[in-house]
């Protein structure tokens, strides 16, 4: 079974979770080291937070393979495949029943929503702190559909946030809010446990299960909710916190700038909300999601990633894997395909690039390449890639909100056929597989 909630999960990493116990402040100091953490590095969590003496802050949750597959109880080769398979299922959720946790602390029209949450300040330009790891719930007032998914939100001082709306569902359920001039409830669960956090960002087809049931599937165990105290909006009962709040018809503002997961600023005008109610766990830990890091990139592998592989495996024979390359948050893909011949490999490249509208660049090589190792990538694409013959650019496609690059002119895309040609002149050299055994033994032993 998965984890009912993040400090199970937490309590569960043992070696690969640091505790630090200096002061450490939430503008600037928590985000900067968290920034400073990389894919190998361990979780983190801020035990001692200035200013919030009952609070922690924990971050880099799920920045390594080796984490996301502890949170799915699966192992790192089997990642996609286990999104893939439990995804498809659903598991809707269920009522708690008795005291929720996350009410065990109620703060009903807060006066001032940073003297409640360590809200961090991440980037030396950003114009406030921002909520990054905010999963948004609400429902549809046309159809009464459940949405949920992961919105930065600004906040603007006293009980007012700033949420950025560009995708969606939730995007659709404000705006047929506005329509009828009505502010659309939502409640934003800070600190849910990873499975629920990975199916907010994940794409949910209409005719399929929602993110709700998505979260149960991947989990293995339903997510177990309860009614909001202010808003008609069912919360997940072991979140760390909740804040409920009405996005207000009709206004906008400016939110940002905020340094995106793209490594710049980005500034919108966006849609304001006013918060109803806080509830949280005591000694609640805050979720510390910093941007352009290890933690969105693993995120993003999973929720995106997995889901355009197992699109192409249905459209391509010989589709073996795929990888977004860290820190282009979805914008570059590799995939390693198996006997695929050159025609299907264009083929692919086309429908990869048109499936997500994100993908800007993909490179497809064989599977002798490890598609997470960038030298072998790079090594495919010096030995087995001709610019001339192996290059496809698209032209004249939408560009996505937050890339600077596409900033109204629209954007292109480009693809990179790397795989080899025929014969043995492409035989990639290889060591037998004992005597590497041996090697990685004695490495083993000595490094340990």
């Amino acid at each position: 079974m998965g984890y009912p909630d993040l400090r199970s999960f937490l309590s569960d990493l043992g070696d690969d979770l640091l505790r630090i116990d200096e002061v450490f402040a939430p503008r600037f100091e928590i985000a900067a080291l968290l920034r400073a953490l990389g894919s190998d590095d361990p979780a983190v969590l801020f035990t001692r937070v200035a200013g919030y003496p009952g609070a922690r802050v924990a971050g880099n949750l799920i920045g390594s393979r080796r984490r996301m597959a502890r949170a799915l109880d699966t192992s790192p080769d089997r990642l996609a495949a286990t999104y893939l398979e439990r995804k498809a299922l659903g598991l809707a959720p269920v009522g708690f029943r008795g005291a929720a946790p996350v009410r065990e602390v109620v703060h009903r029209s807060p006066e001032d929503l940073a003297a409640l949450l360590p809200i961090l300040t991440h980037y030396e330009k950003d114009a406030a702190p921002f909520i990054t790891s905010g999963v948004v719930l609400c429902r549809d007032p046309v159809t009464g559909q459940r949405g949920m998914g992961i919105h930065r939100m600004m906040f603007k001082g006293g009980r007012r946030l700033g949420v950025f709306l560009a995708n969606p569902p939730l995007s659709v359920f404000h705006a047929n809010a506005e329509k009828a001039g009505r502010p659309l409830e939502v409640a934003v669960a800070l600190g849910v446990d990873p499975a629920t956090l990975v199916a907010a960002v994940v794409k949910s087809a209409p005719q399929g299960p929602d993110k709700m049931e998505i979260a149960g599937s991947l989990r293995r165990e339903p997510v177990a909710l309860v009614k909001a105290e202010t808003v008609d909006v069912q919360v997940p009962a072991h979140a760390e916190a909740i804040i409920e709040a009405r996005v207000l018809p009709g206004v906008r503002e400016t939110e940002g700038p905020f340094g995106e997961n793209t490594g710049y600023y980005f500034s919108n005008v966006s849609p304001v909300m006013e918060v109803s109610a806080v509830t949280h766990r005591r000694d609640f830990i805050y979720p510390g999601l910093c941007p352009w890091t290890a933690d969105v990139d693993m995120l993003l592998s999973l929720a995106a990633g997995a889901e355009l592989l197992g699109q192409l495996r249905g459209l391509v024979g010989g589709v073996v894997d795929l990888e977004l390359i860290g820190g282009t948050i979805g914008f570059s893909a590799v995939i390693a395909v198996h006997g695929c011949p050159r025609h299907e490999v264009r083929r692919l490249i086309h429908l990869a690039l048109n499936l997500d509208r994100r993908l800007k660049s993909v490179t497809v090589v064989d599977d002798d390449v490890d598609i997470r190792d960038p030298r072998e990538v790079s090594w495919a694409l010096a030995t087995r890639y001709q610019p001339e013959r192996d290059t496809i650019v698209i032209g004249g496609t939408e560009g996505y909100v937050i890339d600077p690059s596409a900033s109204g002119q629209g954007s292109a895309k480009i693809g990179f056929a790397a795989t080899r040609g025929e014969g043995p002149a492409f035989d990639k050299v290889t060591i037998p597989e004992t005597a590497m055994a041996r090697a990685q033994a004695l490495l083993a032993r000595l490094r340990g």
